[in-house]
Order: structure tokens, then sequence, then C-alpha cells
């Protein structure tokens, strides 16, 4: 057992230190000329686009359940008037952002990772090598940068649909005009509520494509490599975000934003 466990212990260590030595290489590499534009245009409009049908449902579904479920207990405390503020205040900080972030590790996360995977299985990579294009630039910077940029938007735009399917649930039982819905909920909220949240989907971003880059850029040969670089990317990109969103906790604690 003592083995087992030093052996984990050690393929943790390999991982971070993978992890880490590849996050260095797109930094090297990431702010060199060339600059594959065209292909970084066509990452955003698929993580991005494409993604907003799943955020877009999961973002109206759960606002509207955490109304619904949040209204009784205001309830009992004749409280139910701060149903805007209290939807608002957890939608934006905490919510919103990670349950997003968790929607694309598991769609884009594991999509990057299946693609990479499968280039490498095939050999395309190695192709890309051999006729002179360099494929960390084309395939890894493109689509870490694009996960970077595409996910506060992903985030915000979630946020929005949230707080009007929580409008709709409030209208359940009582009638609130949207006016004052909103003016109830933009009163709630302040800078210190929102822009933590917003800077820290960044980093959510970068973390969900840099490990599905990695996991599918290192896969084993085989069809079996690519179905565990898909699962893997998943797994250690979701972990990733809670991290990060404990991290980003703590420091808006300690500047006093929260």
């Amino acid at each position: 057992m003592p083995r087992q466990q030093n052996k984990a212990f050690r393929d943790f260590l390999v991982e971070v230190g993978g992890i880490s030595d590849f996050t260095a290489k797109f930094f090297r590499e990431g702010f060199k000329p060339r600059y594959e534009w065209s292909e970084l245009v066509r990452q955003c409009y698929i993580i991005g686009y494409k993604t907003l049908p799943l955020v877009g449902i999961t973002a109206f579904i759960m606002g509207l359940v955490l109304t619904v479920q949040s209204r009784p207990t205001l309830e009992e405390f004749g409280a139910e008037s701060f149903l805007p503020s209290m939807v608002a205040l957890s939608v934006i900080r905490e919510i919103g952002p990670v349950i997003t972030a968790l929607i694309c590790a598991g769609k884009i996360g594991s999509s990057i990772g299946a693609e990479l995977g499968s280039m490498r299985v095939t050999e395309q990579i190695d192709a890309m090598e051999v006729s002179g294009t360099n494929p960390f630039k084309y395939l890894v910077v493109t689509r870490v940068v694009a996960c970077t940029l595409m996910l506060p938007i992903l985030v915000v735009v979630a946020d929005f649909i949230s707080l009007y399917a929580s409008y709709i649930g409030v209208n359940f039982k009582d009638v609130v005009s949207i006016d004052l819905y909103y003016n109830k909920v933009f009163d709630s909220l302040v800078y210190g509520d929102v822009l933590p949240a917003i800077i820290k989907t960044y980093f959510f971003g970068f973390a969900i494509g840099i490990i599905g880059c990695y996991k599918g850029y290192f896969s084993n040969k085989g069809t079996e490599g690519v179905g565990i670089a898909a699962n893997s990317a998943v797994v250690v990109s979701s972990l990733v975000v809670f991290i990060l969103d404990l991290i980003a906790v703590q420091i808006a604690d300690i500047m006093g934003l929260t």
C-alpha cells in the first residue's frame, strides 16, 4: 500500500510538472510572431458561439430553480422582497462563474482533449512539424487564448439569462414589473461583487484551455488514449476550477471585497 501511495504521489508531481512546463512553453511561444489569427477566430466561434446554447439553457434553469427553491425560506422570515437581491448576489458572485466554467470544462475541455488526442494518434501533429508548421502555436496557443477570451463572455451572458429566469420565477406568485425587479438587482450589486467574479473567469478559461490541450497533445497512442485524454481533461480542469475559485474567494476576502 505505501508503495502504491508513493507511486500515486510521484505521478501527481510528474503531472503538475508537465502542466507547468507546458504552461511556460505557452507563454514563450504565444507572444512570438507569426500569429494564427484566422485559426484564433475560428476557435473563438467554436468555443463561444457553439457552447452558448448549452450555457444559456443551463443558466435559465439555474436561475429559475434557485428562485423557486429560495422563496419558501425567505417567506418564513417575511423577507421575500429580498429574493431578487439574494439571487443576484448568488448568481453573479459564485454560481454563474463556477457552473459556466464546469460546463465549459465538460464540453470544451473534453472536445479539445479528444481532438488533439486524435491528431496525435493519427500522426497529424507529427506531419505538421515535418511540413514546417509550428503545431504548438497553431493548435495550442489559439485554443488556450480562445478559451481565455470566450469564458468571461459566456459567464456574463449566463448571468443575464439567470437573472431573467429569476424574474420569471418571482412572478410565479407575485406580480413584479421588470423595471422594479432590475432596480432591486442592480441596487444590491457593487463593483466588489462583479469585478472579482469577472476576473477569475479569465483564469478559469485559461486553465480549461491549457489542461485540455496538454492532455490531448501528449495523448498516448491508440483510441484508448484519446478517450483517456478527453476524460482526464474534464476531471483535472474541473478540479482546477474549484481550486482557483477557492483562491479567488480568499484573495477577495483579504482585499475586503466580500
